[in-house]
């Protein structure tokens, strides 16, 4: 009785003509609706209604607001119907508790792509309709956070997170709540990071205890500034959220040691004109950070939000972030579109629909004509810095804008990113490098075979992604360059007619200034340490008499060279584009500094350009081969006629070649001549490719060229 009490009086300080019966009524119906039932805490439920409504009244919403908070869940988790309240409490507020129960299925669980596009449909015609629909939902899922850890299910704790910051705290930023939507957002890493987390509390403790936060301080010398120019203004200082300061540390890729832009201030002034002086003010005395000034005041957000932000070198050179703004847009800036919703003598229900961005989602909805048309048309405005995609199962992914294939796989698993080969968006293949669109619905194709390309990081957009592809790339370097470097070593040693024995190795890691025999063997590969180098540390004696290589020997010395097996294209080894070898060719390496080696054909042009030293013989395994692809190129004369294109690119289809580049070096009245690249398995089969395109009658000439 005394919690009822206490709501009803903290309504009354900023609504004193509150109708207290109204809201009595619907906290007794709430709790007797949702009698006998429990939270995962033990505690009653109706608590947490209760604390949705109370999380409303400190945002200092309308009546009606405040008992849709308190029978938010009747609909949903009791008997009680939508009819049954719009009997008792009248047909608002009952299609403020229908919307909100809409709303409880944007997680969108597993269900077919109509009912998702539905879901989509009614919860933007519920917050365009009345958003306060969109603030009782933002209440609870914050109570929802708040008592989070009493959730015993850890997978169950992450996917509410996930959620939570993917989906919820977006809403409430783009409404421009960020008391709750910094609430939310800290919550959730909280949960999803919590050793992050308390490594940048920490961080901020030792920025603390080195006097470097001190916003006291920087608060008072601040003042002195402003008072010397007559301006009034409140000033507050906080520190950031972990969270904000996390992000802030991914976008700018910076460690917790460079973390200095831990303070944020905001001013407060008496109007425009103010704000400007202020500025002035602070721009005269302080340096500022470049790149870090936006004046929000002649260009203000979508929701409403209006404010100028700078970054200075403040007192005791500290970096700071400062906010100037009015009282009145402060008020905006806390609350964001739930300021207009306070109780207004001539409550417009309809306000929120001011907001471009809720006008234009409403128009698409109403002019969409089928379900599949609202997803193509719209773009989700209000989710313009993300995409929202779905598995074949319905599953929702959201993801940041430009978001690729690649990083929903990842999104969807770690190792579904990994061995991801292809990708069909609404059901048709897609290239890997496109971006996906708000309601795609993306199947995943994967290979046991494949491993993430070191490409796709040019291209993927999210953390988790860039990571995971640096990882096995790193990894992967290490291994591939360790294998070609124990490869490199065994066969000078063999050249020399040593005996290759690992323990020897031992005493050259202190010359080398290396930790271990793998680190030799991988600055080997590498090309960073040449080989010789090696053997004359073991050897001193063989420095005198040794000979200078001659690469004819490695063109002969077959038995003696290097097989490939093992190695993987784009780590230790690269296929030269000037000769473009494939298995049936005769080939040698040459080591490059920091890239391993380059592969090419043993009569390529381009061998004289390399140290002779640096030549060593390689050899194809070509047991390991056959499930690799190489390019071959191939000039082709041929008639310039209707169809002759047709036939040539049907000749290697049938071939089972694949063209991935064709150009047109010269076209003439009668014949063109072009180059055409192939990917193709082997030497066999790009001479079958040739001979099959030599018998066409439009073909005067196809043969194999070296070269770009």
């Amino acid at each position: 009785m005394k919690e009822q009490i206490k709501l009803v009086q903290k309504v009354k300080n900023y609504f004193p003509k509150i109708n207290v019966e109204n809201i009595n009524k619907a906290y007794n119906f709430g709790k007797k609706a949702h009698e006998n039932q429990t939270r995962a805490s033990g505690d009653p439920f109706f608590s947490h209604p209760f604390e949705v409504a109370n999380i409303l009244a400190q945002m200092k919403l309308d009546e009606n607001s405040i008992i849709t908070g308190l029978l938010h869940d009747v609909i949903e988790d009791t008997l009680a119907t939508k009819q049954e309240i719009k009997k008792i409490f009248g047909i608002e507020i009952a299609n403020l508790v229908d919307g909100v129960t809409k709303l409880s299925k944007v997680s969108l669980q597993k269900t077919d792509k109509n009912k998702q596009v539905e879901n989509f449909r009614k919860f933007i015609l519920a917050i365009s309709d009345d958003i306060r629909v969109l603030f009782v939902k933002l209440a609870d899922r914050l109570h929802n956070m708040r008592t989070i850890k009493f959730l015993k299910d850890v997978d169950k704790k992450k996917k509410i997170s996930n959620e939570t910051l993917e989906i919820f705290a977006p809403l409430a930023d783009r409404i421009g709540i960020r008391k709750i939507k910094d609430e939310l957002e800290d919550l959730a890493f909280d949960e999803l990071n919590t050793k992050v987390k308390n490594t940048i509390i920490k961080r901020i403790k030792f920025l603390k205890s080195e006097g470097k936060n001190n916003i006291r301080l920087i608060i008072q010398q601040l003042q002195k500034v402003l008072k010397k120019s007559n301006i009034k203004a409140e000033i507050n200082g906080r520190e950031k959220t972990p969270y904000s300061i996390w992000k802030k540390m991914k976008k700018k890729n910076i460690s917790f040691e460079q973390l200095s832009d831990v303070m944020a201030f905001k001013i407060i002034v008496e109007d425009i004109d103010g704000c400007y002086l202020c500025l002035k003010e602070i721009h005269t005395n302080y340096p500022i950070v470049p790149g870090r000034f936006k004046d929000y005041i002649s260009l203000s957000k979508q929701n409403g939000y209006k404010s100028i932000h700078t970054s200075i070198f403040g007192p005791a050179k500290q970096k700071i972030e400062i906010q100037i703004r009015t009282k009145e847009m402060d008020k905006i800036a806390e609350l964001g579109v739930a300021a207009h919703w306070q109780y207004k003598n001539n409550l417009n229900l309809q306000e929120g629909k001011k907001y471009k961005w809720i006008r234009e989602l409403v128009e698409i909805v109403e002019t969409a004509s089928e379900p599949n048309d609202f997803l193509e048309n719209t773009r989700m405005e209000m989710f313009k810095d993300q995409v929202f995609c779905f598995t074949p199962k319905g599953d929702l992914i959201a993801l940041p804008s430009q978001s690729t294939p690649i990083d929903f796989a990842y999104a969807v698993h770690s190792k579904l990113g990994d061995i991801c080969v292809g990708a069909k968006v609404n059901g048709k293949i897609t290239p890997l490098k496109n971006y996906l669109k708000n309601g795609d619905q993306v199947e995943i194709i994967r290979s046991k075979f494949q491993n993430p390309s070191p490409n796709w990081s040019n291209f993927v957009k999210t953390p988790k992604a860039k990571s995971r592809i640096k990882k096995f790339i790193k990894t992967k370097e290490y291994k591939e360059y360790s294998i070609l470097g124990l490869k490199i070593l065994k066969h000078f040693f063999s050249k020399n007619n040593k005996n290759f024995d690992e323990s020897n190795l031992k005493q050259t890691l202190d010359l080398f200034k290396l930790s271990t025999i793998d680190d030799l063997y991988f600055n080997i590969g590498k090309g960073n340490l040449d080989p010789l180098k090696v053997l004359y540390a073991i050897y001193p004696s063989l420095k005198k008499i040794n000979k200078k290589p001659n690469v004819e020997n490695y063109k002969k010395e077959r038995k003696k060279s290097i097989p490939l097996k093992g190695l993987l294209p784009g780590f230790a080894i690269n296929y030269s584009k000037c000769c473009c070898p494939m298995p049936g060719d005769k080939i040698i390496g040459a080591i490059i500094k920091g890239k391993g080696i380059a592969v090419h054909t043993t009569d390529c042009n381009e061998i004289g350009k390399y140290l002779k030293k640096n030549i060593i013989s390689l050899s194809w395994d070509n047991k390991k081969r056959s499930l690799e692809n190489y390019v071959g190129r191939i000039k082709i004369i041929v008639l310039n006629e209707p169809g002759s294109l047709g036939e040539i690119a049907s000749a290697i289809g049938i071939n089972k070649g694949n063209i991935i580049n064709l150009k047109l070096t010269s076209r003439k009245k009668t014949f063109f001549e072009m180059l055409v690249d192939i990917k193709v398995k082997n030497l066999n089969h790009f001479t079958n490719i040739i001979a099959s395109i030599r018998s066409l009658e439009s073909v005067s000439s196809a043969n194999r060229i070296k070269g770009e």
